[in-house]
């Protein structure tokens, strides 16, 4: 037996909307009543401080103070955004302010609405500015158990969200300890405080190699998949971030993406062109785009070392400033360009010794990327139970 389920419009004392203020009128925002926009709703927290009205402001347009505990849900501009109310706090027209019955816990409630924002997420619409009604909102329905199992529910499922929350912060610090690394023996190469030699890219790289520009095929008519500019924008290989090729395409081996490949990024925003990904892994039918080159050594270097210069921030700098383009959405570097920038490199001895550090960091992000990935599922698994399960048998 499934614990029963009921519409939003049930459990809520009443449903709240916002506004804007007129930002002409500078003595609305001189108050102490914080104001948010769905852009303050930042993983799944209210971002205090942007912005304050006060009561004329609250008097004189369409805004309303939701209180302390309530349920802050984006419904226009950024759907699926839902937090706590922190304090009492004035919206914009991107929330609906949901004050609930005593009856329901909030915390509760806000898992449960997470877990169902699917169905609100289905029912978006609009031409240009995406939201759902007030209807789809009041109508979304959850499972309501007794107020002392709800409060129980939400203890279980805190523990394992903490768990998780651990995981995703020892994976973020361990992505910034290879930067670090590379600092510490290498210092900053804008400043080049250890008087590296400054060598242009074309006396270590011979080449470059890239591959097609390839109208994408059918999924599954096609053993081989092209990589979209995005495989490598994080700095991170991701070979998922791929279109299927035409049926019956056979590629140059040249085009087909190698184990060890380090991947250049021509073509992108003024700010992730110039984005390099190391291949640690491939299935050997990935295919490069024309948009991505691999580098081809003309002498000896480190892979992880160059992928690591080309991701610092002075370098990502300089090659930002080589992108041209009119459009500031896709930027372009040339090959000429490339070749003539001047990098500070410093001995392969040196080089090695960094990248063998990076393999043993390595090892240790992969190992955390999978507890990582296990605490997820653990607690997706969790959550399907409580929220699709039995009233008696979700903890089994």
């Amino acid at each position: 037996m499934k614990w029963p389920e009921c519409p939003l419009s049930n459990i809520a004392e009443r449903f709240l909307s916002g506004g804007t203020p007129s930002t002409k009128i500078a003595e609305y925002w001189a108050g102490n009543i914080p104001w948010i926009t769905g852009a303050d709703i930042v993983d799944g927290e209210v971002i205090l401080g942007r912005r304050y009205i006060n009561e004329l402001a609250l008097n004189s347009s369409a805004t309303n103070v939701v209180p302390k505990g309530s349920l802050l849900m984006v419904t226009r501009t950024g759907v699926g955004k839902i937090a706590l109310a922190p304090t009492d706090i004035a919206i914009s027209q991107d929330f609906t302010g949901i004050v609930l019955k005593q009856v329901v816990d909030p915390k509760y409630a806000l898992t449960a609405i997470r877990y169902r924002m699917p169905v609100l997420l289905a029912a978006q619409r609009g031409a240009t500015i995406k939201g759902v009604t007030r209807a789809d909102v009041e109508n979304l329905e959850i499972p309501i158990p007794a107020l002392s199992e709800q409060q129980r529910i939400v203890d279980i499922l805190s523990r394992a969200e903490g768990i998780v929350r651990l995981r995703r912060e020892a994976q973020k610090k361990a992505a910034e300890i290879i930067p670090a690394l590379f600092l510490d023996m290498f210092g900053d190469p804008g400043p080049n405080p250890k008087g590296w030699p400054a060598l242009p890219v074309r006396d270590f790289v011979e080449r470059f190699e890239g591959g097609k520009n390839i109208q994408a095929g059918e999924n599954g008519t096609s053993e081989f998949r092209i990589l979209k500019v995005s495989a490598v924008t994080s700095g991170i290989y991701i070979e998922r971030e791929a279109k299927p090729a035409p049926f019956g395409y056979t590629p140059p081996i040249s085009y087909i993406v190698k184990k060890g490949d380090l991947l250049f990024s021509r073509a992108n925003t003024e700010q992730l062109v110039g984005a390099t990904a190391l291949v640690d892994s491939t299935d050997g039918k990935t295919l490069l785009p024309d948009k991505l080159w691999r580098f081809v050594w003309s002498r000896p270097v480190s892979s992880r070392y160059i992928h690591a210069l080309f991701q610092s921030g002075a370098v990502r700098r300089e090659l930002g400033k080589l992108s041209t383009g009119t459009s500031a959405s896709m930027r372009n570097i040339s090959q000429a360009k490339l070749f003539g920038l001047e990098l500070p490199i410093a001995p392969i001895d040196k080089q090695q010794q960094f990248a063998k550090h990076v393999e043993q960091i390595r090892s240790v992000q992969a190992q955390q990327s999978i507890a990582t990935q296990k605490a997820e599922a653990t607690l997706d698994a969790l959550l399907a139970r409580v929220f699709n399960g039995s009233k008696t048998s979700w903890e089994t």
